[in-house]
């Protein structure tokens, strides 16, 4: 069977020389690879990191990989996580050998950056009716009888848009998709019952696609617990949408999946114990399990208690131009803001008020002490918007030693 992810095209990684492109890394590794810097272990300071920097924990990356692998398995349910996180080979791979069925992306675009890494199962969580995707997907399904992807649709006209874009193509296999049901003023998905099964009565229609499940996504309103009552209500239509369009479906395991990083408890809940005869896969898609945070996913988490924070951003104190005010090396560039401010670690009193594009704006409190040179580690707050910011991140260990460097690709 096909592996789930070219470990010679992941493993290549490691050829990468360093160079000014990758903020924050020490400028003695310039020329050096990857794999140089890793066999030498350094201590990432010492060797001259400026700020800011942005380091993964690896003691808490393979905690959290295997705790929310055990935690599916448990649960019954499959995990594809949502690679929009971060957007790594690296990681993914990890998270495909703990037992991932797929990687979720959110675009065709992500789609085609694991595509390069030869990754085989893919869950586009979207609708695509974009025609050039189309026909790049479907010159690769038809390449590659091993790879498998599958998409939403939640309208008649995006059936007939993917319909004809696909027999333009002359694709031959047909592309899998899940029927999308949606919520009041939330995100995409049908609306209503009527719509998702004229959708599903014109994708079993289609010669071009093929009908294999419901799909939703619980947090379209929102992350904070006060939610469950909408959570639940749309899950509860989730669920109904499988065992109505049951005489539909073309496949033998019908796929049902939702689940981002808040509510996937109520997910396994809602969309596992099904009837007898009817096969069904419950999919979660969360992704910010791997990094966590002490923030959004710190509060509103099943796992909050059980997760570590794995990321984090150092910045140095440039300046404190009056008592109840320091400067750093950070800003908007640099860390997630769209959730939560980052928060500084080991200064319990002290807190950033904002920032600018290049500058946090720390407020010290009580006991704390901050001075011009001092470097700072921040916890952050939605994982998802830090990644993107850094297209490498050292991974350090307990001692703080360089213990790989993670490439990533937005």
């Amino acid at each position: 069977m096909t592996a789930p992810i070219s470990a010679a095209a992941v493993a290549a990684l490691a050829d990468e020389p360093l160079d000014w492109r990758f903020k924050g890394l020490p400028a003695a590794w310039w020329g050096r690879t990857v794999a140089e810097i890793r066999e030498r272990r350094p201590d990432l300071f010492g060797d001259g990191a400026v700020g800011p920097v942005c380091v993964l924990q690896a003691e808490a990356v393979a905690h959290n990989i295997s705790t929310m692998a055990r935690w599916c398995a448990a649960h019954g349910v499959q995990l594809a996580p949502h690679g929009k996180t971060h957007m790594a080979p690296q990681l993914l791979a990890r998270q495909l050998e703990a037992g991932a069925c797929a990687v979720t992306a959110a675009t065709i675009s992500q789609v085609r950056m694991f595509r390069a890494f030869g990754v085989r199962d893919v869950i586009l969580a979207n609708e695509l009716v974009d025609e050039a995707g189309l026909r790049w997907l479907g010159d690769q399904l038809d390449a590659d009888p091993a790879f498998n992807v599958t998409c939403w649709v939640d309208s008649v006209r995006g059936v007939e848009l993917m319909t004809s874009a696909l027999a333009a193509a002359g694709t031959v296999r047909p592309v899998d998709v899940c029927v999308e049901v949606g919520m009041p003023s939330g995100r995409t998905g049908c609306r209503d019952r009527d719509t998702a099964d004229a959708v599903a009565h014109a994708v079993a229609a289609s010669a071009r696609l093929r009908l294999v499940g419901v799909a939703g996504y619980e947090a379209a309103l929102g992350h904070g617990r006060e939610a469950s009552g909408a959570v639940a209500s749309h899950l509860a239509d989730v669920r109904a949408a499988v065992l109505r369009l049951a005489p539909l479906f073309e496949t033998d395991v019908v796929i049902a999946t939702a689940g981002g990083s808040t509510y996937f408890d109520a997910v396994a809940e809602a969309l596992t114990g099904w009837p007898a005869g009817l096969q069904v896969s419950a999919i979660l898609r969360s992704g910010c399990y791997l990094a966590h945070d002490d923030g959004l996913y710190g509060r509103t988490s099943p796992l909050r208690e059980t997760l570590r924070p794995a990321l984090s951003v150092w910045a140095q104190v440039m300046s404190r131009p009056q008592p109840d005010l320091a400067l750093l090396t950070m800003g908007r560039r640099d860390v997630s803001f769209d959730q939560d401010l980052p928060v500084p670690r080991r200064l319990p009193d002290s807190s950033v008020t904002k920032l600018n594009d290049q500058h946090a704006y720390l407020r010290p409190g009580g006991g704390d002490s901050v001075d011009v040179g001092d470097w700072v580690e921040f916890g952050i707050s939605h994982p998802c918007t830090v990644f993107d910011k850094w297209p490498m991140i050292p991974m350090l260990d307990e001692a703080g030693r360089v213990v790989d460097l993670i490439r990533t690709f937005f």
